[in-house]
C-alpha cells in the first residue's frame, strides 16, 4: 500500500488532470459549435454535463458511459420535460444518478442547468464542496445529496435557492454550525444526520414548517427550545437522536399533534417525562431511551390512542403507570431500567 503522503499526490494529480480536462472542455467549444441542439437550453445543458463527466474519477456501472452527442435527454439518469416558461420546449429538468458509486466532484459549470426541478446524486462517492453557481437553479425543488463525501461548511447556497421543499445532507462530512436561517425557510423536509456539525438548535426552530426534521449523530448540544410547539400543525416526524442534547424536554412538545414519530434517545436529557406528551395525539414511535429521566412514566402516555413503540428504557425512573405494563394491548413496547 502507498504511503499517505503518496496517496495524497496521487489524489492531487488525479484531481489537477480532471481540472485541466474541464478546463480545455470548457474553452474549446467546437463540439458545441458542430453540433445541432434542439434548443439553446439544451445547448447549455451538454456544456454543463460534459463538464460533469469530466470531472468523474470512477464510473464502475457505466451510468454516464452514454453522454455523448446533443441528444442530452438521452443521457443515463438525465430526465427532460416541457419548460414551464414554455411547453413547446423540451430542458434538463431532472437528474438521478442515485446508487451509482460514482466518484468525482461538482464542476461550477453545473450551474448552467437552470432548469433543474430535481438533483439526486445519493449513494455515490463524490468528495469536495458544493458549487456556489448552484445559486443559479432557482427551480431546484428537491436537492439529495445525501451518502457521499462532501466536507466542508453547510452549503448556505441551498438557502437561497427559492423553490427548495426537501434538502438531504444525511451521511457526509459537512462540519461546522448551520445557519438559523434554515428553520425560517419554507422547505418540507430536512435530513442532515450523520455528519459532524456542531450547534445548538436555535430557539427559532419552531419557525420551520417541515413536515420530517432528521438531526440525529450529530454533535448538536444544548436544549431543544421551546418554539418546537410552534410546529405542531406540519411536524410529522421529529428524529434528534444522539445529538448531545441536555436539558429537560419541554413542556411544549405536547403540542405536536401530528407528530407520528418522535425520538430523542441517546442524549443527555434530564428531568421528568411531560406529562403534556400526552397531547401527541397521533404519535406511534415515541422513544426517550438511555437519557438521565426521572421520575414516573405517566398514565396518559402509554394510553396514547395510536401508541404502537414506546421505549424509554436505560433511564432512572422510579416507576410507571399499571397502564405501561401492558406489553400487548395494541403492540406497545414498554421497557424500563
Amino acid at each position: 500500500m502507498p504511503p499517505p503522503r503518496l496517496c495524497s499526490l496521487l489524489l492531487l494529480s488525479l484531481i489537477s488532470t480532471a481540472t485541466l480536462q474541464i478546463c480545455s472542455a470548457a474553452g474549446d467549444d467546437s463540439d458545441v459549435d458542430t453540433l445541432v441542439f434542439e434548443n439553446p437550453r439544451l445547448r447549455q445543458a451538454y456544456i454543463a454535463l460534459q463538464a460533469w463527466k469530466q470531472a468523474i474519477f470512477s464510473d464502475p456501472f457505466n451510468f454516464t458511459a452514454n453522454w455523448n452527442g446533443s441528444n442530452v435527454c438521452s443521457y443515463g439518469g438525465v430526465y427532460c420535460a416541457p419548460s414551464p416558461a414554455n411547453p413547446s420546449i423540451r430542458v434538463v429538468a431532472g437528474i438521478d444518478l442515485n446508487h451509482a458509486d460514482i466518484a468525482g466532484f461538482l464542476p461550477p459549470e453545473l450551474g448552467l442547468l437552470t432548469d433543474l426541478a430535481l438533483f439526486h446524486i445519493n449513494s455515490n462517492r463524490f468528495c469536495g464542496t458544493v458549487p456556489t453557481s448552484f445559486k443559479n437553479l432557482t427551480l431546484l425543488h428537491e436537492l439529495d445529496l445525501s451518502n457521499n463525501r462532501f466536507v466542508g461548511v453547510f452549503p448556505t447556497v441551498v438557502l437561497s435557492l427559492p423553490a427548495l421543499k426537501y434538502l438531504d445532507l444525511r451521511f457526509n462530512e459537512f462540519e461546522g454550525s448551520v445557519p438559523m436561517t434554515l428553520f425560517d425557510k419554507d422547505l418540507d423536509a430536512v435530513f442532515l444526520n450523520d455528519n459532524r456539525f456542531q450547534f445548538g438548535i436555535p430557539p427559532n426552530l419552531g419557525n420551520s414548517p417541515v413536515s420530517v426534521l432528521v438531526l440525529a449523530n450529530n454533535n448538536l448540544g444544548g436544549c431543544i427550545p421551546a418554539s418546537i410547539g410552534q410546529m405542531g400543525r406540519t411536524l410529522n416526524e421529529i428524529i434528534l437522536m444522539n445529538d448531545n442534547l441536555t436539558g429537560c424536554l419541554p413542556v411544549q412538545i405536547g403540542m405536536l399533534k401530528e407528530v407520528t414519530v418522535f425520538d430523542v434517545s441517546f442524549n443527555n436529557l434530564q428531568g421528568p417525562l411531560p406529562a403534556a406528551i400526552a397531547g401527541m395525539r397521533s404519535v406511534e414511535q415515541l422513544n426517550v431511551a438511555h437519557n438521565r429521566l426521572t421520575g414516573v412514566v405517566p398514565d396518559s402516555i402509554c394510553k396514547l390512542p395510536r401508541l404502537q413503540n414506546f421505549t424509554y428504557s436505560s433511564n432512572y425512573f422510579t416507576g410507571e403507570a399499571p397502564s405501561c405494563s401492558a406489553v400487548g394491548g395494541g403492540g406497545k413496547e414498554t421497557t424500563m431500567r
